[in-house]
């Protein structure tokens, strides 16, 4: 399974109703506003790279309003103990 972040930036008023058109595309798993020179961030569950293709190029590229996309594929998730832990590193 490959995941993959989508930054997506919007034309100003097409925020909630691109965030909402794609939270309904099938390869999405959650969509979420952000603060920062991105407007959206989609997390993508994909089988393999042409899934992606599909999901970025006819999916979310397509919707009106999308001014540009930048994708980011993770290589490895780490459990939250390990996350948790190096966010307390330095502290006591």
């Amino acid at each position: 399974m490959i995941t993959a972040f989508v930054l997506i930036r919007a034309r100003g008023s097409r925020v909630q109703a691109l965030g909402e058109a794609i939270a309904e595309l099938p390869q999405v798993a959650e969509v979420y506003s952000v603060t920062g020179p991105y407007d959206l961030v989609a997390l993508l569950r994909l089988r393999d790279l042409e899934e992606l293709d599909e999901a970025v190029t006819q999916g979310i590229l397509a919707l009106e309003g999308v001014e540009r996309t930048e994708t980011l594929l993770a290589f490895r998730a780490y459990p939250k103990r390990l996350l948790d832990q190096g966010f307390s590193l330095g502290q006591g």
